[in-house]
């Protein structure tokens, strides 16, 4: 995963003690054709007027942590597709359903294609993000 340039700052000052750092009360997940970058400029969400992001949920009800991972104990579960998608190949983080601050992007370890009618879900223990 790679941390946007606002997280990554605000983790440099939470460490240095330059200030203090609160995780964001909720996190949304963006489906993605494009890499979003680090300052999520590069994101490429569907346009479908049935997408929407998804609360994803935080908190050891949610996520479970192991050395440098994470991966999700629930389901994430987009709308069903009412035109394509494309080939979703990242997910990005969002602190909101719509705008937000970007948090960061993880790719997925196989590209999924969305059609019309598909449902892009992952199950739970399919979302793996990895901090190096």
């Amino acid at each position: 995963m790679s941390f946007s340039d606002t997280i990554e700052g605000n983790v440099l000052d939470h460490f240095f003690g330059l200030a203090t750092w609160t995780a964001p009360a909720a996190i949304y997940a963006a489906a993605s054709t494009d890499d979003p970058t680090d300052d999520g400029s590069g994101i490429a969400e569907p346009s479908d007027t049935s997408y929407a992001r998804v609360a994803i949920g935080i908190g050891s009800d949610n996520w479970t942590r192991t050395d440098n991972s994470a991966v999700n104990d629930n389901d994430v579960e987009f709308p069903e597709a009412s035109e394509s998608w494309g080939t979703i190949a990242y997910l990005g983080f969002f602190t909101a359903a719509e705008g937000g601050t970007f948090l960061g992007a993880a790719a997925l370890t196989a590209s999924k294609a969305v059609g019309t009618g598909d449902t892009l879900r992952f199950a739970a223990g399919e979302v793996e993000v990895t901090q190096d």
